[in-house]
C-alpha cells in the first residue's frame, strides 16, 4: 500500500513541482501525506470552526480531524499548523487539499477516498445494487463489516426519538432514492469520480440543489447512512439535527425528548412544503413527500340534535345540557347515525399520517392483581374508516372512508391521553400481518 503510494506521489511531483517559494522536497512531501489519519476524520459533524465557531471557510485538518477557518497567515488553521505540526488540510466546501503553512494544493488519488466522504456521489449502477439480492456487505477502515443503510444513528443527546423517525423515512426506496441522487457542489461542476463510477447527473439533483438547507442536510444524512464506503459503521445525525432545531424555532432539539409521532408529522410538512418552493405551490405541487405518503379520506358529518327532556317538543342544537340524540340520529339500539332529513356535509381531505384509535384498556385486573394487557387485530381499529362505522365528538356525528391510499401508509395509534392530573398510556397489543395487509373493507365503495 506503501509503495503505490510512493509511487503515486512520485508520479504527482514529475508533472507538478512544488512551489519555488518553498523548500519542499520528495521526502517531505510524503511525510506530510503520511500523517493522514483516516481514524480521525469525521465529517458528520456541522462544519463550524473549533476556535471561531464560524462557519465561513472552513478546512479540516486531516491529521486530528478537527475544523479550522481560514489557511492564509494569522487564521486558525495556518496557526493550527505550527503549533501542532500538522500540515494537511482540507476545504470543507470544495474538497481542495492544501499544505499549511507553505499553503500550495496536493493533488493525488490517494485523497479521492477522503473527498468522497465529504461529497458522497451515488451513480444510477449503485442506486440498484441497493436492493439487489445478493448485495455484498462493506467494510470499515478496521475490516468491520456493515451493510449500507443498516447503520446505527449516534444519540447525542435526547434524540433517540427523532433517531427512530430518520431510520424509517430513509428505508423507503422512492424516498431513499430520490435523495441519493441529489446534487453537491462537486458534481454540479462535471464528472465527478466516485470509487464505484462517474456520477450520473439528473432532475432530482438539481431539484435539491436549490432547496432549504434543511433539504440539503437531510439528504446528506442519507446519502451518509446508504454510503458503501464508510470509514465507520455509524452515522451522527448532529449536522442535520442542528438545523432541525433552527427550522422549527427550538421546538425539537437534541437535548429535549420529543414525540416521534409529532416530529415525523412536523418533518414531512416541512420537507413537502421546502421542496415544492412556496406555500401556494405546497397546495397544489406534487412532491417526492406527497407521491409516497398522501391519502385521502371522505369525511362526513352532521350536528347532533339533542332533546333535552324538558318538554316533549323541545330541541336544542347543543349538548351542554343532560338530554339524549333526538330519534332521528340513533337506530333501535342507541348508536350513532345520520338524520336523512337533516343536512350532511361531505369534504375530502388529504393526509400523511392515519391516525386510528384504540379500544379502551380494561379497568380491572387479572387474579394474578396484574392488569391485563388486550389485544385487537389491526381490522378493528381500521373499522373507523371503513365508510360505516360513526364516531361521535364535540356535538357532531361522523364517519371515515379512505378514497385514496397511498404507496406507503403510516398508521398512528393514539397510545397517550391527558386529562387534567395525568397522562395515561394504553397498552393495548394490535396484531397485524407483516405483509399483505388488507385494507377492502376501507376502501370497497370506491
Amino acid at each position: 500500500m506503501k509503495a503505490m503510494m510512493m509511487l503515486s506521489l512520485w508520479r504527482t511531483l514529475k508533472r507538478k513541482r512544488c512551489p519555488s517559494d518553498t523548500t519542499c522536497t520528495l521526502t517531505r512531501y510524503v511525510f506530510f501525506l503520511t500523517q493522514i489519519n483516516r481514524n480521525q476524520l469525521d465529517f458528520d459533524f456541522e462544519k463550524v470552526c473549533s476556535v471561531s465557531l464560524s462557519n465561513v471557510n472552513i478546512y479540516a485538518c486531516l491529521v486530528c480531524g478537527k475544523y479550522y477557518q481560514g489557511r492564509g497567515k494569522r487564521t486558525h488553521a495556518y496557526f493550527h499548523s505550527i503549533d501542532e505540526e500538522h500540515h494537511v488540510f482540507m476545504n470543507l466546501s470544495t474538497g481542495q487539499v492544501y499544505i499549511l503553512p507553505d499553503n500550495y494544493e496536493v493533488q493525488d488519488k490517494s485523497l479521492s477516498d477522503i473527498q468522497y466522504q465529504l461529497s458522497l456521489t451515488f451513480s444510477e449502477r449503485d442506486i440498484r445494487q441497493l436492493d439487489a439480492p445478493d448485495a455484498t456487505t462493506s467494510r470499515t477502515l478496521d475490516a468491520k463489516p456493515y451493510l449500507p443503510g443498516f447503520m446505527g444513528l449516534n444519540n447525542i443527546g435526547a434524540n433517540d426519538a427523532m433517531n427512530v423517525v430518520i431510520q424509517a423515512l430513509v428505508h423507503v426506496p422512492p424516498l431513499r432514492n430520490y435523495f441519493l441522487r441529489g446534487g453537491t457542489p462537486k458534481a454540479r461542476r462535471g464528472a465527478v469520480e466516485a470509487p464505484s463510477g462517474p456520477v450520473t447527473q439528473t432532475e432530482a439533483a438539481g431539484a435539491l440543489v436549490q432547496s432549504t438547507e434543511l433539504v440539503q442536510r437531510f439528504a446528506t444524512l442519507v446519502r451518509r447512512i446508504w454510503n458503501p464506503h464508510s470509514f465507520k459503521a455509524q452515522v451522527s445525525p448532529h449536522e442535520f439535527l442542528q438545523e432541525v432545531s433552527r427550522a422549527s424555532n427550538g421546538r425539537f432539539k437534541l437535548t429535549e425528548q420529543a414525540d416521534p409521532v409529532e416530529f415525523l408529522g412536523w418533518l414531512l410538512n416541512r420537507l413537502h412544503f421546502d421542496l415544492a418552493g412556496s406555500a401556494s405551490a405546497a397546495r397544489k405541487r406534487p412532491t417526492i413527500i406527497t407521491q409516497c405518503f398522501q391519502g385521502e379520506v371522505r369525511v362526513e358529518s352532521q350536528k347532533v340534535i339533542v332533546r333535552t327532556g324538558l318538554e316533549d317538543d323541545e330541541v336544542v342544537d347543543s349538548l351542554d345540557h343532560d338530554g339524549w340524540r333526538s330519534g332521528g340520529q340513533q337506530d333501535e339500539h342507541g348508536h350513532a347515525k345520520f338524520n336523512i332529513d337533516q343536512a350532511i356535509s361531505v369534504n375530502t381531505t388529504p393526509f400523511l399520517l392515519l391516525a386510528v384509535d384504540l379500544p379502551p384498556p380494561p379497568v380491572f385486573q387479572d387474579s394474578a392483581k396484574e392488569n391485563i394487557i388486550p389485544q385487537t387485530p389491526i381490522s378493528h381499529v381500521l373499522a373507523k374508516y371503513d365508510g360505516v362505522t360513526f364516531q361521535e365528538s364535540n356535538g357532531t356525528i361522523r364517519r371515515y372512508h379512505l378514497t385514496k391510499l397511498p404507496p406507503y401508509l403510516i398508521l398512528h395509534y393514539r397510545r397517550f391521553t391527558k386529562n387534567r392530573f395525568v397522562e395515561e398510556r394504553n397498552p393495548t397489543i394490535v396484531n397485524f400481518p407483516i405483509v399483505g395487509l388488507d385494507m377492502h373493507d376501507c376502501t370497497s365503495l370506491y
